[in-house]
């Protein structure tokens, strides 16, 4: 029987759904957000490419879903009220976090408001050493009266870090489980259950993070679980992690933190998916939606991946060098750098009349003013629609585009008080998100010491292709990728992800005193759990790959770098070697100090014979039509004013194209500019030479 998988992603503005069949066959929908219950649209899209796909809801077998639920509410500031308990004297961890700004001369800068307030932060008497010794075992009276006190305070989760409970949990676990049978309307999570590694501030964080968005995700999540079943659909859910992976929904239920940036990685796991495919092992992968836009790096074919990252305004990055801006997770995670520049920003005037762009949007309620829904607000969509790059309707034809109220908001709150045309003010908005969007490129490129110019921009998301070329051209890129359907290509990555699992011991030592007998044991009962936690969603032993790696560091230092363990086993001197090697890459030199252990991690991955093929994909939908379907002014640049320029359906592309054209299809709008040339690649990705 005919089966299928389907790929979920919500964005600010449109929920985007891809569904992949049994035959190689891909399918795709995209319904406008329902914010207030992002599960609805979920629904409505489930039922609507079924429909599409000629599929009943017992032929779906597996729903992959990438939620910005845990964002938006770290974001919005919109958790649960949360309590923290830890070891007395070390309340105020949060607070001082790392004892630095992120940048050293801003005197502007504002201090994150911790996610707990000082007087919900409690401390009781316990004390664990270092080496796992209880010199004293925590007082339960004292955590019962911290409970009933946080009851009464309306407290609704609660984190438990205790100092040094990564070397001995007893305490902690003795804690968490006396709270949680005493008050069961608390959510609580312990930190040995989250993040047992040693540093009480990144514990601490993380642990506080996962509390705090804990109610928000895992009340999503069961009205999801609910909403599939009651419309038939008894498939498994599982949940695209901050990794790239994909996890039961259970496990998002218990550890949020690991989904705090759940969509995004999906879709450069995809993009590192079709390099593959197509031999592309350096890759700008840059996406843009309707709130914010995004870039990961892929070098020498290899996803930049990461084990900490700061949630922020402005700009989130899991950078080196930038840190102590945000909320801390010390998670596993894509590489990343996000700004609030997307679709939907909005562009306005400060008080000395210098036109701005985002980070607030407009999101899909009431959404930019040319929806006409309600928004009175100029954004980037508006800035587009009166330029001419978009067509009358979006989202194959479900939404209409109103260019009289795009031009009435970019005139009222932009060009009249400037004193500027309606077109050069919307061409302002347009080169200021731009620059906006190429912080994030130049976050992961250029400020980690690699060059653009040496890569190809793969460019997707609603209105990625639409900037994209742009960008190339501000940053000295010469060749641009759009992937088939690059509206929806977020969804599409989830299935091209597996399911991972992630296990890490802590192992303080000096590498060079190891002996490979205790690494072998570790590496042995990390190995078990992984076989055991993956066995229970199907996989066998000889489906698995397993991904080791240490945490080492100059002896002293603070942080680490990861290093492969390679399959080899334990051999400290080709350890040092890979780690000097790696420092030198990052830091431009090396000390010939001691290196230390500090974790033994493992990625435990299951090997699926579903996952997506992008070499071999067929485009259930996307049937050819007629080449160039009409035509339209473009406002591309002042220099250019507007251009006649063609328009045609993607589909229908074949051969080679000059710019400027337009090439349109249901899910998103390619803008090739003039001067550019646009053809198609063997699998069908559209290639753009500027």
């Amino acid at each position: 029987m005919r089966q299928a998988r389907i790929g979920v992603d919500i964005g600010g503005t449109f929920t985007d759904l891809v569904l992949l069949d049994s035959e190689g066959r891909a399918f795709f929908a995209k319904v406008a957000s329902t914010p207030d219950h992002p599960e609805q649209a979920v629904l409505t899209g489930v039922a609507q490419i079924l429909e599409t796909a000629g599929l009943g809801v017992g032929q779906v077998v597996e729903v992959l879903h990438g939620t910005t639920v845990g964002s938006n509410t770290l974001l919005q500031k919109a958790g649960a009220r949360t309590g923290l308990i830890t070891t007395r004297g070390f309340r105020d961890v949060l607070e001082i976090g790392r004892v630095r700004t992120p940048t050293m001369f801003d005197l502007s800068w504002t201090k994150p408001e911790p996610l707990v307030a000082r007087r919900y932060r409690r401390e009781v008497d316990e004390r664990t050493t270092a080496g796992g010794e209880i010199l004293k075992t925590v007082d339960i009276d004292q955590v019962l009266e911290i409970g009933r006190d946080f009851v009464r305070e309306g407290i609704e989760s609660v984190a438990i870090c205790f100092l040094n409970s990564y070397s001995n949990g007893e305490n902690e676990a003795e804690a968490a489980r006396a709270l949680s049978e005493a008050f069961p309307e608390l959510w609580v999570t312990a930190s040995v259950a989250v993040l047992p590694e040693i540093r009480e501030y990144e514990r601490t964080s993380t642990t506080a993070v996962n509390a705090y968005v804990l109610p928000a995700l895992r009340s999503y999540i069961e009205r999801l679980e609910t909403g599939l079943r009651d419309i038939g659909v008894a498939a498994p859910l599982l949940v695209s992690n901050s990794n790239g992976g994909l996890s039961a929904a259970a496990i998002a239920q218990e550890k949020p933190v690991f989904f705090i940036s759940s969509g995004r990685a999906a879709g450069v796991v995809g993009a590192g998916r079709l390099g593959t495919a197509i031999d592309e092992r350096n890759l700008i992968v840059f996406d843009m939606g309707g709130t914010t836009a995004s870039a990961s790096l892929i070098h020498d074919g290899k996803l930049t991946r990461t084990n900490e990252y700061e949630f922020r305004a402005g700009i989130s990055t899991p950078s080196r060098f930038i840190k102590a801006g945000g909320y801390l997770m010390r998670v596993p995670t894509i590489d990343v750098a996000e700004v609030g520049s997307g679709a939907g920003s909005i562009a306005w005037l400060d008080p000395g009349k210098l036109l701005n762009v985002g980070p607030v949007s407009a999101g899909a309620k009431p959404g930019p003013a040319c929806y006409g829904a309600g928004g009175t607000s100029p954004t980037v969509t508006d800035a587009n629609v009166v330029l001419g790059f978009l067509p009358a309707e979006l989202a194959g034809g479900t939404l209409t585009l109103d260019v009289a109220k795009a031009r009435d908001a970019v005139e009222r709150d932009v060009a009249g008080p400037l004193g500027l045309t309606v077109e050069a003010a919307a061409t302002g908005i347009r080169e200021i998100v731009n620059v906006n969007m190429a912080r994030a490129i130049r976050a992961v490129t250029v400020e980690r010491g690699v060059d653009p110019r040496d890569f190809t921009l793969l460019a997707f998301g609603g209105s990625g292709p639409v900037h994209a070329c742009d960008l190339a051209r501000s940053l000295g890129i010469g060749r641009v990728l759009f992937p088939r359907a690059p509206g929806v290509f977020t969804a599409m990555g989830m299935l091209a992800g597996s399911v991972e699992h992630y296990f890490l011991r802590a192992f303080p030592t000096l590498l060079r005193k190891v002996e490979a007998p205790e690494i072998g044991k570790v590496v042995a009962d990390l190995r078990t759990d992984a076989v055991a936690a993956l066995a229970r969603e199907g996989y066998p032993e000889d489906r698995i790959a397993f991904e080791f790696e240490l945490d080492l560091r100059f002896r002293g230092q603070d942080s680490e770098l990861a290093v492969p363990l390679g399959a080899d086993g334990f051999d400290a001197g080709a350890l040092r070697e890979a780690f000097l090697e790696s420092y030198r890459g990052i830091y431009g030199y090396a000390s010939r100090d001691d290196v230390e252990i500090v974790n033994v991690r493992l990625r435990a991955r299951g090997i699926s014979a579903q996952n997506l093929d992008f070499a071999h994909i067929e485009a259930g939908q996307l049937a050819p039509g007629e080449a160039v379907v009409g035509r339209r002014p473009i406002y591309f640049s002042r220099d250019t004013g507007w251009v006649d320029t063609p328009v045609i359906e993607r589909a229908a592309l074949s051969g080679e194209v000059e710019g400027p054209v337009v090439l349109q299809s249901a899910d998103t709008t390619i803008i090739v500019p003039p001067g550019a040339r646009a053809g198609l690649d063997p699998v069908g990705n559209v290639v753009v030479t500027l």
